[in-house]
């Protein structure tokens, strides 16, 4: 695996120099960089754009949310991991829509971290499997589930190949049908969905069925 840089964005000191730590002891890691509040991290960004950020959720000030909002804004380009101690479905929906590439808890053993690391800075997203337990559960219980009527049989193919990862080239390679063609419908998919990211189209498929995790 390359270098990577990484950015600690938590309010809480000891759980940011204790993550640093276990960060810095992996091997492919070149930089960790903190910041304790959301403003902090916006300011930092001028100096070089890190290529993970795990962003807490929950802080003073501009939380998660709305920093990730606004980091986004700024630099759509950047790869943002929620950070949280809860399987709440509603962050997990926000952050997304804000534009965040994956959620982990903060519990998560090491693996996972490693996990998430490999995934988002290969262009995939990553969710701890406690959150994807949790929406599967309150599937059923989540009276507006968006439907999935407006999307035509080939953009659904096209969206449960993105769910597996797949390049927009490769679907086309498996579709046998143009690149262009698959941007067209990834833009369409985007669209219909209300989603502002593959994250948000993989959330979307899993709550409509139309893949299982």
């Amino acid at each position: 695996m390359q270098s990577h840089s990484l950015f600690i964005v938590d309010d809480h000191t000891l759980f940011r120099e204790g993550f640093r730590l276990l960060l810095k002891k992996l091997p492919y890691i070149s930089r960790v960089d903190e910041a304790s509040c959301g403003e902090e991290f916006l300011a930092m960004l001028d100096s070089g754009l890190p290529d993970v950020v795990f962003m807490d959720i929950s802080m003073p000030g501009a939380g998660g949310i709305e920093t990730t909002r606004r980091a986004m804004e700024l630099f759509p380009e950047l790869k943002i991991v929620a950070l949280s101690m809860y399987t709440d479905e509603d962050y997990t929906y926000r952050m997304i829509n804000a534009g965040a590439r994956g959620f982990i808890l903060k519990n998560s053993g090491i693996q996972d971290v490693e996990d998430c690391i490999r995934m988002v800075t290969s262009g995939h997203n990553f969710f701890s499997p406690e959150i994807m337990d949790s929406i599967l559960r309150n599937l059923s219980k989540n009276e507006k589930q968006p439907k999935n009527s407006d999307l035509s049989e080939r953009e659904t193919e096209v969206l449960y190949r993105i769910c597996l990862g797949l390049s927009n080239q490769e679907i086309a390679d498996l579709l046998r049908i143009s690149k262009r063609t698959v941007d067209k419908h990834r833009e369409n998919l985007l669209l219909k969905t209300g989603s502002k990211n593959t994250a948000g189209l993989v959330m979307f498929a899993i709550r409509n069925g139309i893949v299982q995790v």
